[in-house]
């Protein structure tokens, strides 16, 4: 590897205290948090202002915020996005770790779709493929990304919808639908107990993108032989953090 450039590192670390939640910063600010010179602080705003990375604040004098060219870059970044390319590598680092089968899935009306998937190594496992479509209050990707609806939108895409049966344990009573929504939405994940599949068992989790919508959500499925409680409570927690490592690939710089 070659060395690294200390002024353009230097610029860098600039620019990147505006993740921080600052709209403006002024040369003191930035002298102080980076502790760098004044003088070398003074050149590299002034040169990053030049460049439109940074503006002069007009209302502001000696505050800059960020400029155009940040925008610029960032949406030829997000154009260059590919949910399902950046899924499968997430459900590859998840499924890793458990040995079970990772889903990557978006809502369509009041379907899922799976738009990226990691088989487990286990002889016995779920049998699906990326492409599958399935009646989202079946599952826990698809109640999951329910759960995340507006009320006006999940109002006008579930009402007078019939919930069809893919299991005895499907959810086929709207009020039912809505409290077992009003829980995922509490606890932040969705659990699914062999509503779509009577061999199997999955938990899911939200993924975000940089404006903070839920896009999608990630899975993580279980045949029923290998489902415990304790096994429940791991794979959450997995499937939260493979959901919010996908989120930051999107964009999303909350928390988790």
């Amino acid at each position: 590897m070659g060395r690294q450039v200390p002024a353009v590192a230097r610029a860098l670390d600039i620019l990147e205290l505006f993740l921080t939640g600052d709209e403006t910063l002024s040369a003191p600010e930035v002298v102080r948090r980076l502790g760098l010179p004044r003088t070398t602080v003074h050149e590299l705003l002034t040169t990053l202002a030049a460049r439109n990375y940074l503006v002069h604040v007009t209302e502001q004098p000696g505050r800059y915020r960020l400029g155009v060219r940040t925008y610029q870059l960032g949406s030829r970044y997000a154009e260059q996005l590919d949910l399902a390319a950046e899924g499968r590598q997430v459900a590859c680092e998840v499924a890793a770790i458990c040995d079970e089968t990772v889903h990557v899935a978006l809502l369509e009306d009041t379907d899922v779709i799976y738009v990226a998937k990691v088989d487990s190594t286990h002889a016995v496992r779920m049998v699906s493929a990326a492409g599958r479509r399935l009646p989202a209050h079946c599952t826990a990707v698809g109640k999951m990304l329910l759960a995340s609806l507006p009320p006006a939108e999940l109002d006008s895409r579930v009402d007078g919808r019939e919930l069809v049966a893919m299991t005895p344990h499907s959810i086929t009573d709207h009020d039912a639908l809505r409290a077992a929504l009003a829980e995922i939405r509490e606890r932040g994940v969705a659990v699914e107990h062999q509503e779509s599949n009577p061999d199997v068992s999955c938990v899911a989790a939200p993924v975000r993108d940089s404006a903070g919508r839920v896009v999608a959500a990630l899975s993580v499925s279980v045949p029923v032989i290998r489902w415990s409680e304790d096994r429940e409570r791991e794979l959450a927690e997995l499937a939260a953090k493979g959901a919010a490592d996908l989120s930051v690939r999107l964009g999303h710089r909350g928390t988790r």
